[in-house]
């Protein structure tokens, strides 16, 4: 017998939750336990193979792992450990979900639920696409919208710059979907099913996103809230989570690429300064891509909502 809260046609990303175990009390302890776990207990899990690869090799263990969490000044190994960290959101996220509300991890993902790949194969691609529009409006700015951060020459190529590189290829895709299991994935369905409401269901996550970016000038905390209010209202208009990775990635791949090349990873990893001018640039990139991705999502078809036979089972087991 299906669960008569469930709607007949399904419930749309940002309700799934509602098909879990009941208790308006689940989603704020999976959300506080969300921020305990991330940051007490991960990092310290996350610490250890470095601890044992340090004292393995006679180094220092105490001054090298002092040197590993220093993202004033971060190192090749600095930053493959953030991002192990951020990464590790999304193994986090599936637990919370089937400990707390006694769903399968997978309706994370999407509501189909699963990632559909082809979907996000799609959405990359719109996000390059959008990265060109980015340009054409940055090339419009006056000069005095240019990142002080970014100079005008280009890095010597280093073997730092390598390691950088070799861990921004590799990982940072892992972060940016650790990022977006927590924040577009697990909290917009806590936000969601606490309230009811996709706009508390986007906006929630938003200002949590722009907050766990650290000390902030007033432009760069509006960037990183902008960002997520594009991303979330991806996630709840397109049933899942791939047009936020997709745009997420090659967000960092190009922030990230642009400090390798123009200028230093301590000042992309801790952006204290901006400029509100620096704003129509990445509001071009954000809303193209919105547009593009809305556009494209309706003409396939895409499916938005979680087949009730699919997502009901007996007393909410998914």
């Amino acid at each position: 017998m299906s669960d008569p809260s469930v709607p007949r046609e399904g419930l749309p990303y940002h309700l799934v939750q509602r098909a879990g175990a009941p208790g308006w009390w689940r989603p704020v302890v999976g959300t506080v336990g969300l921020v305990v776990i991330m940051l007490g207990l991960v990092p310290l899990l996350v610490q250890i193979p470095f601890a044992v690869g340090y004292a393995a090799a006679g180094r220092s263990v105490s001054a090298s792992m002092q040197r590993l969490v220093d993202l004033e000044n971060p190192t090749p190994l600095g930053l493959a450990y953030l991002n192990l960290v951020l990464a590790a959101a999304i193994p986090v996220t599936w637990l919370l979900m089937r400990l707390v509300h006694r769903l399968r991890p997978r309706w994370l993902a999407s509501v189909f639920p699963r990632i559909r790949w082809g979907w996000f194969a799609t959405c990359l691609g719109l996000a390059v696409v959008s990265l060109f529009a980015t340009l054409v409006v940055s090339a419009a700015l006056p000069s005095s919208a240019s990142d002080p951060q970014v100079s005008s020459t280009v890095n010597d190529f280093t073997s730092t710059t390598r390691d950088f590189l070799l861990v921004v290829v590799l990982l940072t895709p892992l972060q940016a979907a650790g990022e977006e299991y927590a924040f577009r994935g697990y909290l917009t369905q806590a936000f969601g099913g606490l309230f009811r409401s996709r706009w508390a269901a986007v906006l929630g996550p938003a200002v949590l996103f722009a907050l766990a970016h650290g000390a902030q000038s007033a432009p760069v905390f509006f960037d990183r809230f902008a960002f997520g209010i594009v991303a979330g209202v991806l996630v709840v208009v397109t049933g899942g989570l791939e047009a936020g990775i997709a745009m997420h990635v090659l967000n960092n791949w190009l922030a990230f690429g642009l400090a390798l090349a123009f200028g230093d990873m301590g000042s992309t990893l801790n952006p204290t300064g901006g400029s509100w001018w620096s704003l129509p640039t990445t509001l071009t990139q954000s809303l193209v891509y919105l547009g593009l991705a809305l556009l494209v999502a309706r003409r396939r078809g895409l499916q938005t909502t979680a087949n009730p036979a699919v997502l009901v089972a007996p007393r909410g087991l998914v």
